[in-house]
């Protein structure tokens, strides 16, 4: 082979390596219910967490490499997010972003534990995961017991004092009942109902009349994606007029399009700033500048909890080197100590992997925004 043959070898196998380290990418995983009863909100979430992703990538991404976010549908079925988060593994993600439901994450823990594969921004705020801590759990969003005692105390102050409680049959709505108890017993009281439906199969017809029966002024309704809807709609078909409140898995705009006419007054429990209101948080600001550059026409607060945990998912993997693993990213989490989100101080360390404590309330209004 003459020396012209190989420089044009050389050329060649040159060119394939910078072609392959331009295309290089970072495989995260998500598994969610992109279909099911919690859809409207997982892909709010997952717009939001596009559009902090999309931006990173699109300035070179993190030391030349792209992120890839392979997502999965797990139809909000445990068996199935455990599955899909085996699979994820198995596919080389260096981490997992974005889980829905406290029974689905639960479901994964064991898979996280034998890849050793760090879960960012789980969009669950139920207490298991915050304590004690697990090594590969990085929560975002404040706790749902934290939202529920909030939630009792608005009530009981605007002299809401019979107050009801309607709850899914899960570990979710049991988890977050706990913080509810918590806020009853500062008031020195209890529910004057407290009723369960089935998760899969929501069915109001004989909870609805013992609503209605009760004389509730307030419902506190645990519930995820479109029970929701379904559930007020008895309620108002029973004749009950109580007040609608909700944790913040349900502050989604398809959510409140699913309640239609009667979304109006609900109460929604709320974990990030207000995404309408940019000036006065630099992580709104941040958003909605990229929402607009990105021609995004509106953003939800589950779209700014998809956003936020991008965030800190990224700022894991830009610590963690040249060349991310699992090992690295999680040591690179843990040693995150305090990070700016953006006007929002979030923590992580060996001893603490809650992030962050922020709760605020909103009124769904009538034309189907949420006022804070």
């Amino acid at each position: 082979m003459n020396w012209k043959a190989l420089i044009y070898r050389a050329v060649l196998l040159l060119g394939a390596l910078c072609g392959q380290a331009a295309q290089a990418q970072i495989l995260v995983g998500q598994t969610a219910g992109f279909t099911g009863p919690v859809a409207d909100a997982v892909n709010e979430i997952t717009a939001g967490a596009r559009l902090y992703i999309d931006s990173v990538n699109a300035h070179g991404g993190i030391n030349g490499q792209t992120i890839q976010l392979l997502s999965m549908d797990d139809k909000f079925d445990p068996k199935l997010s455990a599955s899909n988060a085996k699979a994820l593994a198995e596919k080389g993600a260096v981490a997992l972003l974005l889980s829905r439901g406290t029974p689905n994450t639960e479901a994964m823990l064991p898979v996280l534990a034998a890849y050793k594969l760090p879960l960012v921004a789980p969009s669950t705020g139920a207490m298991l995961f915050h304590r004690p801590v697990n090594p590969y759990v990085f929560n975002v969003r404040t706790s749902y017991q934290r939202e529920t005692e909030r939630l009792i105390q608005l009530l009981a102050e605007i002299g809401m004092h019979r107050i009801a409680v309607v709850r899914a049959d899960d570990s979710f709505a049991a988890d977050a009942f706990v913080g509810a108890e918590q806020g009853f017993a500062k008031f020195n009281r209890s529910p004057v109902l407290d009723e369960k439906f089935d998760r899969f199969k929501p069915d109001f017809t004989a909870i609805a009349p013992k609503l209605a029966a009760s004389g509730a002024q307030a419902v506190l309704f645990i519930c995820s994606g479109s029970a929701l809807g379904q559930g007020v709609k008895a309620f108002r078909g029973a004749g009950s007029k109580a007040i609608v409140a909700t944790l913040s898995n349900n502050a989604s705009l398809g959510i409140v399009k699913q309640m239609g006419s009667n979304a109006a007054g609900t109460i929604v429990g709320q974990v990030f700033p207000d995404e309408k209101r940019g000036a006065a948080s630099p992580l709104i600001r941040e958003a909605l500048g990229l929402a607009l550059a990105q021609k995004v026409t509106a953003l939800s607060p589950a779209m700014i909890e998809g956003f936020a945990g991008a965030k800190v998912l990224v700022e894991g993997l830009r610590r963690a080197g040249a060349h991310p693993t699992r090992e690295r990213v999680e040591a690179a989490l843990n040693t995150l100590g305090t990070y700016d989100l953006g006007g929002m101080l979030l923590s992580f360390s060996p001893t603490n992997h809650t992030g962050l404590d922020f709760v605020d309330l909103s009124i769904i209004r009538a034309n189907g925004n949420f006022l804070r």
